[in-house]
């Protein structure tokens, strides 16, 4: 099964928990995930399967967004809800105002300090594993860009927020910092991932609606188009001759797509069977072979 889902991950399930769960469903062993979300984190959790996982490698620095509630009075040491709480409680009556003003400060390109319970490594350990035994946890500040963060609503002591951020971003962190600017503490209360590249929340579907479809067999209703995949890349549709050619590794001529240094090669509408990367004019090699010669089922359509 070649294809790509776009799962509402439920909280309390940890990205791989979702990657075992697909797994057992459609009894497809490779499946990947673009974009970890935390076991507190809900929303767009998109998996590959099958030869598209080694699509993974384009997703890597994908954008995202997210919706979530930052609350404040206390931090707790995982930045978030799961964790224990950092010092006393503080009652808090804050206004939208001025939370809002304080989020300024976290737009744009800012350099932020990931959360000591992150996959962060120190000398090789991931700093989870560390702050677990209560070591000592000091990561350096990264740069990462916060391209959108509106406080959408205050009322005194949660602030709800709507993001937009470049990867690497650690909304965690964001509402530790914005805690600690206002002079309260905070952590984040609960996130909802909305969005990661062209994959979007409309298109996701739960583990139990997953499930069903699958017992029922429709399940290639719920694939992500091919097409709709890595958009800028420009698409083309092979005829048999470069189709074959492509499938053996072979370097085959394209037209010519405002220069594109990759395109995503089809045979017919729904058969991703590579990525090309433009040698030289209109020679172009194939990066990655998705599909060998024979049948592929991709999208609901069988060749």
């Amino acid at each position: 099964m070649n294809a790509v889902l776009v799962v509402d991950k439920p909280a309390g399930l940890t990205s791989h928990d979702v990657v075992n769960r697909m797994r057992r469903i459609v009894g497809e062993r490779s499946v990947g995930h673009l974009g970890t979300l935390d076991p507190l984190a809900t929303g767009v959790l998109p998996l590959v399967l099958g030869s598209l996982t080694r699509l993974a490698q384009f997703y890597t620095a994908s954008e995202k967004g997210y919706e979530g509630v930052i609350r404040f009075g206390f931090a707790t040491d995982t930045y978030d809800a799961d964790g224990e709480a950092v010092g006393a409680v503080q009652s808090t009556s804050l206004s939208l105002s001025g939370v809002q003003h304080a989020a300024a400060h976290f737009q744009g390109v800012i350099q932020q300090t990931p959360p000591p319970f992150s996959a962060k490594k120190i000398r090789g350990v991931p700093a989870y594993k560390l702050a677990r035994k209560k070591e000592e946890v000091a990561l350096s500040p990264v740069t990462v860009e916060i391209k959108e963060f509106e406080i959408t609503s205050c009322d005194g002591e949660r602030a709800f927020f709507r993001a937009r951020v470049a990867s690497g971003t650690y909304m965690r962190s964001v509402a530790h910092d914005l805690g600690r600017e206002l002079g309260c503490g905070g952590h984040l209360a609960s996130l909802r991932r909305t969005g990661v590249a062209e994959f979007g929340i409309t298109e996701a579907h739960t583990l139990e609606q997953i499930a069903e479809a699958h017992f029922e067999g429709r399940l290639e209703e719920m694939f992500v188009h091919p097409r709709k995949l890595l958009p800028a890349m420009p698409s083309v549709t092979a005829t048999d001759e470069v189709a074959a050619l492509i499938r053996n590794g072979r370097a085959v001529n394209l037209p010519d797509f405002s220069r594109a240094k990759q395109v995503k090669l089809f045979y017919g509408q729904n058969e991703l069977i590579a990525i090309a990367t433009r040698v030289a004019g209109t020679l172009f090699h194939p990066k990655m072979v998705l599909a060998a010669e024979g049948a592929l089922k991709v999208a609901g359509v069988e060749r």
